[in-house]
């Protein structure tokens, strides 16, 4: 006969999906009932209606009868506000900085997160459909990947990814959104109605460290950042606040669009930040006969790389993934794995794998 202890060990390896986290660590396992081979428990989910809600129940259904449970009955509740609190505390003391540290712990230097920052030298060449392609290349490659839409006047991230769902908030931790293996935090989150944001600088960068101390990552290989377009005051905040960040420049090859992108790429150099190479975005269209018309021009990726002395890693042609609103995958910007130019993308996210290895947890 299964045991209670028996169905608490089998639940230790049952996480949360948004804190990664066992479910018996977080106390979220109650009332456990035994009958034979039935089993029933309650969870107790952070929040009333949480979004992960049927993944949890999937996945201790999953484990129950992996123990031998022929029947599995599960009960939600919610967290009282107390143990919210306390929850919240407990993350928040693992974003925080520690003892002697004057920076959150994602942003120590013994960090095993790498900062990847995504940028340009003017806007509509590209740079978020790049950055969040490349994250989500990064995520089917195996690598646990966070993304910030750091570009808070122009706040474009969750839309491209199709992202309807706000923030888990627990307490006074936020909880990234996650969507295509890709935990996601922007200020769209935050904005009604697409509202515009009428800020000025230091409030800019209170917002992007407000990203690393208020939210929980949990665990990241890669953390990309969407910069704004040009060199102002979020560009300076990244190189102040990440000083290892390394930094991709995207543009397209317009000469004009390359000359404007090589004063971002000047800035990282010029701020000891490593540009890992340029990415040329609309490099051609192809058309109904199969045949590539340069449209914008040719050779400003190449041009600039030369210029920067980096690698040109990857040329992009200009089109849009066809998608299907009504499938549950849908989103406006991200191509599907088998796509021609989703396989641009993997070789690219393969090129940054190399480039910048991780350290094996």
């Amino acid at each position: 006969m299964i045991t209670k202890e028996q169905v608490m060990e089998a639940l230790k390896h049952v996480k949360d999906p948004e804190l990664n986290r066992s479910l018996v660590e977080l106390n979220m396992i109650r009332n456990i009932r035994i009958e034979n081979s039935r089993v029933s428990l309650d969870v107790i989910l952070t929040i009333q209606g949480c979004p992960l809600k049927f993944k949890i129940k999937e996945d201790v259904e999953h484990a129950l009868k992996n123990l031998g449970a022929e029947q599995v009955d599960i009960s939600f509740g919610a967290m009282t506000d107390e143990e919210r609190a306390a929850l919240s505390a407990s993350l928040r003391k693992q974003a925080q900085p520690q003892p002697g540290q004057a920076v959150p712990a994602i942003l120590a230097q013994d960090s095993k997160t790498e900062f990847i920052a995504v940028a340009s030298g003017k806007g509509g060449v590209g740079k978020s459909t790049v950055t969040v392609n490349l994250a989500v290349s990064l995520a089917r490659a195996g690598k646990k990947v966070g993304l910030i839409d750091a570009d808070i006047y122009g706040f474009s991230v969750p839309d491209m990814m199709g992202i309807e769902q706000r923030p888990v908030v627990i307490g006074e931790t936020i909880l990234p959104v996650e969507r295509f293996g890709v935990k996601v935090m922007s200020m769209g989150f935050f904005v009604e109605d697409n509202a515009p944001v009428v800020w000025r600088g230091p409030m800019l960068g209170k917002m992007l460290r407000n990203f690393f101390t208020e939210v929980h990552w949990g665990e990241l290989d890669y953390m990309l950042l969407d910069l704004p377009p040009g060199t102002g005051d979020m560009a300076l905040d990244v190189h102040q606040l990440i000083p290892q960040s390394k930094e991709i420049i995207v543009t397209t090859p317009h000469a004009t669009a390359s000359f404007v992108a090589a004063r971002a790429g000047a800035m990282a150099i010029r701020t000891n930040h490593e540009v890992l190479g340029v990415v040329e975005n609309m490099s051609w269209y192809e058309n109904k006969n199969g045949e590539k018309e340069y449209v914008f021009g040719r050779g400003g990726g190449e041009k600039l790389a030369q210029e920067l002395k980096v690698e040109l890693l990857a040329q992009i042609p200009l089109g849009a993934p066809v998608n299907n609103p009504d499938d549950p995958d849908y989103s406006p910007s991200v191509y599907p794995e088998d796509h021609p130019t989703g396989r641009l993308y993997q070789e690219l996210a393969d090129k940054i794998i190399k480039k910048v290895p991780v350290i094996e947890r």
